[in-house]
């Protein structure tokens, strides 16, 4: 391993050292996706002392189960680290019944806005103010890559509610979007 003084360790060198249970290693773990997975946290639930909270128990499971973890090349550390938050965020979402469907069904724009003409944090502010059914929904198809079926199957609902529970959520962006555009063209 190269300990030279100013060197990132690789993802596998860093997988050994945690797996080892050394406290560098650990220590490193952290810094270097703590602020990644809060975001991915952030993505599904609002309250910033939920995400902090959620995050601390994400960081003890992932360090005592750290032994379970099988490193399959670069990005599987990160894959494994963001599936953790993903499940324990949507664990959050249903014990606190926040996961119920929204009913009423936006009217949907006639084209999808642009939306390289929003800058990323006003555009990742409209989707955390999106009911939290659609985020959820929305934040698993678009960013976890998951099929519907995959959601439906997470969330415990129907694969046509799953999709239309996306469907709404674009709805709902769009129209921000397209106000944000008309406040500030």
């Amino acid at each position: 391993m190269d300990s030279r003084p100013g060197n990132k360790l690789t993802e596998l060198e860093l997988v050994r050292l945690v797996g080892d249970g050394d406290a560098r290693g650990q220590r490193e773990l952290y810094e270097r996706y703590a602020g990644y997975l809060t975001a991915v946290a952030s993505r599904y639930l609002t309250d910033s002392d939920a995400v902090k909270d959620l995050l601390q128990d994400a960081f003890v499971r992932v360090f005592n189960r750290f032994g379970s973890f099988r490193y399959r090349g670069e990005g599987s550390l990160k894959a494994w680290l963001t599936r953790i938050v993903v499940n324990d965020s949507l664990h959050v979402l249903r014990q606190t019944r926040h996961l119920l469907p929204v009913e009423t069904l936006p009217d949907a724009p006639d084209e999808d806005p642009d939306v390289d003409e929003v800058p990323m944090d006003v555009l990742q502010e409209m989707i955390r103010h999106l009911p939290d059914g659609y985020r959820t929904v929305f934040n698993l198809y678009v960013f976890e890559q998951l099929k519907h079926k995959e959601i439906a199957s997470l969330l415990g609902i129907k694969e046509n509610s799953s999709a239309s529970q996306f469907l709404r959520a674009k709805a709902l962006l769009a129209r921000e979007i397209n106000e944000y555009r008309k406040r500030n063209g």
